[in-house]
């Protein structure tokens, strides 16, 4: 019997005008898609521009999203994890989800689940600006706001017949830890917010809270959140916090980058079994495409992954299956970066460079018998 496992990609919800307050950062009213259509070689031999098969779509349309659930489906990616924002005081690219995948007929194929992207929201997303990456709003909330977003993600999401469960409980991860310690003002104060959150849940009919955090590199962490000697680690936070499980969001966060991707997938993979001798709970594997954030800015930005092509992609989701089959008892789940991040240069979509040829790697490595 073929063997299941749910591969997860995230989305940036960023390619439509839908939402007005992106006119800010992109004008054309066509989202981030202005970024990725302007962008030029910043050398000789830059992968960039790159074009989607697909077109500059719009993301928040339901047709367009059933186009996109069937062939994320037909290739082996059966979970969407959607970057979700709060940013002053109100929810901010919702439109892709409620719009586009919730009102999509064919959405049974697929699951999904949020991502709390709690970081600042900052000019890096206009090129006109970038290079300032001044704050514009920020990620972290007082606890008046995590009770908002709480009861906003548990009535709006969590009863969607689509919502992603471990044993029936509703995952839900956070992405940056440190804003979030830093917002809610300490350690004690966070396990308290957890705490809250898992109740509230449980009082909405579920059995619990599948709580998942980002992690990123091992760096020293500030664990009361007001002070700037740095005396705790990630791995302390996770001890501390006791979450549910632990992913990564991109392969930029706790590795060098700026190298051949086979060299990269050897620290991944040492990494991932550091993290599972010295962490208490399941690593989800992670996988990103590729990274190089050049179509965000004007100048030059160092820092880009080579020869990332499908074929070297393929052996890292190998890599990651091997990893989930080898830890027998727990979730077969894969996250990986991403669906759609054009201007990160990390994405499955199809493209003028590779085809499908992404995607035909997610189907060898999960699909095929």
């Amino acid at each position: 019997m073929h063997k299941s496992y749910d591969v997860a990609a995230y989305i940036w919800p960023a390619y439509t005008g839908d939402e007005p307050r992106t006119r800010i950062f992109w004008p054309e009213g066509m989202g981030e898609w202005q970024s990725v259509r302007s962008a030029q070689a910043k050398f000789p031999g830059h992968a960039w521009p790159r074009k989607p098969l697909w077109g500059y779509q719009n993301e928040a349309d339901p047709y367009v999203m059933e186009m996109q659930i069937n062939a994320a489906a037909d290739h082996g990616v059966n979970v969407f994890i959607y970057d979700w924002y709060w940013w002053d005081n109100r929810p901010f690219l919702e439109q892709c989800l409620n719009n586009g995948f919730l009102k999509a007929k064919n959405n049974s194929r697929m699951r999904f689940y949020l991502m709390w992207a709690n970081h600042d929201a900052t000019s890096l997303m206009d090129k006109r600006t970038s290079e300032d990456d001044t704050v514009i709003w920020q990620g972290a909330t007082d606890f008046n706001q995590f009770k908002t977003v709480v009861r906003r993600v548990i009535d709006r999401y969590f009863h969607e017949p689509t919502y992603y469960k471990i044993d029936g409980k509703p995952v839900f991860m956070i992405y940056d830890i440190n804003n979030l310690i830093k917002g809610l003002g300490g350690l004690a104060a966070t396990r308290a917010a957890f705490d809250y959150f898992r109740e509230e849940t449980v009082k909405a009919g579920f059995p619990g809270l599948s709580l998942q955090l980002t992690i990123w590199s091992e760096n020293a962490v500030d664990l009361s959140g007001v002070d700037k000697n740095r005396t705790g680690s990630t791995k302390d936070l996770v001890r501390l916090l006791e979450p549910d499980g632990i992913t990564h969001y991109q392969f930029a966060h706790f590795v060098n980058i700026d190298r051949d991707y086979s060299e990269i997938l050897s620290d991944v993979k040492n990494e991932w079994e550091r993290i599972d001798r010295e962490y208490p709970c399941p690593y989800y594997p992670h996988i990103s495409v590729g990274w190089d954030n050049n179509p965000r800015f004007q100048s030059f930005r160092p820092g880009i992954v080579k020869n990332n092509t499908p074929d070297m992609v393929e052996k890292g989701l190998l890599m990651a299956r091997e990893y989930v089959d080898s830890h027998p008892n727990e979730v077969p789940l894969v996250t990986i970066n991403s669906w759609n991040e054009w201007t990160e240069s990390s994405y499955l979509q199809p493209d003028d460079h590779y085809g499908y040829g992404y995607l035909e790697a997610v189907r060898r490595v999960f699909l095929a018998p």
